[in-house]
């Protein structure tokens, strides 16, 4: 495994397990097969509607939680309720989390940003961060914290790779983490020519070959799988390197095409909705 250094010192894996869209059986499953093949970063969300599950394959792993990154994301209808954090924690069935994200820029976001700094002002969160925000919100975060965010997690894949924002966060400090890291399996991605060629020179697939490009070009990843095989396939990426050729050939792909777009009546959308997270198995 390879790790990066978060701009407050906190080491943090560079490939993980994201949990979206599974059931809490499937997230349980899965997740419990990811840390018993190695991974020590799992990736939920309170919209997820499956942090309990995830606390349960936390437990039944039998890795100690001080080995596992666990990282989660704030609704916003939860942004302005003051025991957000504590319910969170207990839903995790952990006393801290490694990184909370505010998961959209809807709502009180604001409100929730100060209830993450106050998390992390006790320990009961080692780092913050964001998720689906642009280079403004980002900068109106900026310039009201007292805690820097480390991570943006944002939609990144050889398709869209967001070179000026990522310029712009290099230059902060802040991390990119990749959702669809794979281009949300589109087959024309996976079926780029460069690909296979990589993929015959190092005896990987497609998706081994840009999990490794993301990981060398500073991206962290967190791929959602609940095949076993895939899931110990997306941590097989650490016994070769990309040279500085071959990544630029990747670089060239980029179309600035992306899967999923925010609209300020989907960000309304989001500000009313409640996960019923009270439910969750």
């Amino acid at each position: 495994m390879e790790y990066i250094t978060l701009n407050n010192g906190v080491k943090m894996p560079m490939a993980g397990i994201g949990t979206f869209l599974l059931t809490p059986d499937e997230a349980e499953t899965s997740v419990l097969s990811a840390l018993e093949g190695g991974c020590r970063l799992i990736d939920t969300a309170n919209a997820y509607v499956n942090e309990k599950a995830v606390g349960r394959a936390m437990k039944k792993s039998g890795v100690p939680r001080e080995e596992i990154f666990l990282e989660t994301k704030l609704w916003p209808s939860f942004y302005e309720q003051p025991d957000a954090v504590e319910k969170t924690l207990e839903r995790l069935g952990t006393d801290y989390i490694d990184l909370l994200l505010i998961h959209q820029p809807a709502g009180n976001y604001i409100a929730g940003y100060r209830q993450m700094e106050a998390a992390y002002q006790v320990g009961k969160v080692r780092s913050i961060g964001l998720s689906n925000f642009n280079r403004e919100q980002i900068e109106e975060i900026l310039n009201i914290c007292t805690v820097k965010p480390s991570v943006l997690q944002t939609e990144v894949h050889p398709y869209s790779q967001e070179k000026e924002l990522k310029a712009f966060l290099n230059k902060e400090g802040i991390v990119i983490q990749a959702w669809y890291p794979l281009g949300h399996g589109d087959r024309a991605l996976l079926e780029e020519p460069l690909f296979a060629e990589l993929g015959r020179k190092y005896g990987k697939s497609a998706a081994q070959i840009i999990l490794r490009w993301h990981i060398q070009d500073g991206n962290i990843v967190i791929p959602g799988s609940k095949n076993p095989a895939h899931i110990k396939d997306n941590f097989d990426l650490f016994g070769f390197a990309l040279t500085r050729e071959e990544m630029a050939g990747i670089a060239a792909l980029d179309k600035k095409v992306r899967y999923y777009t925010s609209t300020p009546e989907l960000l309304a959308k989001y500000a009313e909705m409640v996960p019923p997270v009270d439910d969750q198995k």
